[in-house]
């Protein structure tokens, strides 16, 4: 049974929910990427698709517009696949389970993924219309975007002959994007020897947090749980005997982590001093984040008593002051744009194997010597701490484009739909565009899309009015000459 059957515009609503059905987080996306090359075929239109997986659909220019110049169509097919802990999904195989909300889709326990699912039903069905205005139109839906813009960094864009283009990973309605952060990731890997030791087992746990993307939400200085844990595991090695067996917090280091849990390991006489250490400790957190994320919830529980293999004591120390030493979060504000965050970091992933502390991070700056600096930073710390980094997925950033007829031309369209000017923002955010900069000389392009919430989290919300508004407007844009 369709959920969104009868939601208008019924074409993008139909092709969304067929995109929901395909598992497609980051690095599952081969099944949604057959699915469009299909798509393409059915209907006949040139299609290719490259060994990771990107598509490019041409679909020819209708009548009248022949002469019009071409218009490439872009945005991402892979998603931020994150679920609620309790939440029985298996997104590497499992469907999403859509519901309706008056104005708003989502997913039942997960992420929905209308970033970008929403680009690629917006795409589909403007390559499956028949009676919608175009100039030539190129559709370019890549892979990897959200762990390091892989498949926009491998991308063969020679075949294209588009010179503008409007990419669709935007998730606030009026804003029209031209310019971006730049960015990359970061693992930090700490060797760690383990014994077995005999003790008390605590099982520590940081929830209840908003998250969010690390690009758009960390100018709201929300907590970030995996460094949240590191101030808890800090005070309590420096009151007990604690050693860590387990750790592990946030599934994607674009997104900043809800909850982290850790299995520690103490004297059967220090647990009363223990559960005062890390009740302490999360009434300060408490206190700091009652405004900017009143959410959040600090536990220790008891479980079983015996023998487990945990850190031995170098390694705990290490392990705790490299988390407490480690940056995190706004390291610089922009001085030319008010409120733009200018250079920050996500630490969005902990875990601790069983010879191995990892931390993984998402860099981002507005300037490459921001991001530079920060990825020295990170070096720097983690070599006296006798860890090791491997920053991967540099990408560039999208600069501003002084002179932009499509930027002028959209700008005309809004104003004539809206009796009101768009705004004209840059983000913190990374997007492709700087990528496709790179590899098509003279690109001129402009970002948009429908409003979205809490994207890269449990409770990311579709709006469908504006979807539907901002679907009116697209066509407005490619039928205008």
């Amino acid at each position: 049974m369709s959920i969104l059957a009868g939601v208008e515009p019924a074409p993008v609503f139909h092709y969304f929910e067929e995109i929901c059905k395909i598992p497609h987080g980051s690095g599952n996306e081969k099944q949604l990427s057959d699915y469009l090359k299909q798509f393409a075929e059915e209907r006949g239109l040139f299609c290719i698709q490259d060994a990771w997986n990107n598509i490019i659909i041409v679909k020819e220019a209708s009548a009248g517009y022949e002469e019009e110049e071409t218009m490439i169509l872009q945005g991402h097919m892979d998603m931020v696949a994150v679920k609620e802990p309790d939440c029985p999904a298996d997104l590497k195989k499992d469907p999403l389970r859509l519901k309706k909300e008056g104005d708003y889709i989502m997913a039942e326990g997960t992420s929905l993924g209308g970033d970008d699912g929403i680009a690629v039903a917006y795409a589909l069905a403007l390559l499956d219309a028949q009676d919608i205005p175009h100039p030539r139109l190129e559709v370019m839906i890549t892979t990897g975007e959200e762990v390091g813009m892989d498949g926009a960094r491998e991308i063969d864009l020679s075949m294209l002959k588009g010179r503008r283009m409007l990419n669709l990973d935007n998730e606030e309605e009026g804003v029209l994007l031209t310019s971006c952060a730049g960015g990359a990731r970061a693992g930090c890997r700490l060797p760690v020897l383990r014994e077995k030791r005999n003790g008390c087992i605590l099982h520590l746990q940081v929830s209840g947090l908003r998250g969010g993307h690390s690009g758009g939400e960390i100018i709201k200085e929300g907590g970030n749980a995996n460094v949240l844990m590191g101030r808890v595991l800090g005070a309590l090695v420096q009151e007990t005997s604690a050693s860590l067996i387990s750790l592990e917090g946030g599934l994607a280091d674009n997104a900043i982590p809800i909850q982290t849990d850790a299995r520690i390991l103490i004297k059967r006489e220090e647990i009363a001093k223990s559960l005062a250490v890390t009740e302490q400790t999360a009434k300060q957190i408490r206190m700091e984040l009652c405004v900017k994320d009143p959410g959040v919830r600090i536990t220790a529980l008891e479980e079983e008593e015996g023998t487990a293999d945990c850190l031995q004591c170098d390694s705990m120390k290490k392990a705790v002051n490299l988390l407490l030493a480690m940056p995190n979060g706004i390291q610089a504000m922009s001085a030319d744009v008010k409120g733009l965050v200018e250079t920050s970091l996500n630490l969005g992933m902990l875990r601790l194997t069983e010879d191995s502390l990892v931390l993984t991070y998402a860099v981002r700056s507005a300037l490459e010597s921001g991001k530079e600096a920060v990825c020295a930073k990170l070096r720097a710390i983690s070599e006296l701490a006798g860890a090791d980094v491997e920053i991967r997925g540099s990408y560039p950033g999208w600069a501003y484009k002084k002179d932009s007829p499509l930027r002028d031309k959209m700008i005309r369209i809004y104003q004539q739909m809206y009796g009101k000017e768009p705004e004209i923002q840059a983000i913190h955010a990374g997007l492709e565009c700087g990528m496709f900069a790179g590899k098509i000389q003279g690109l001129d392009c402009i970002s948009c899309g429908p409003d979205m919430k809490d994207i890269h989290t449990t409770q990311e919300v579709l709006s469908i009015s504006s979807t539907k508004r901002v679907w009116e407007y697209l066509l407005a844009v490619l039928r205008d000459k």
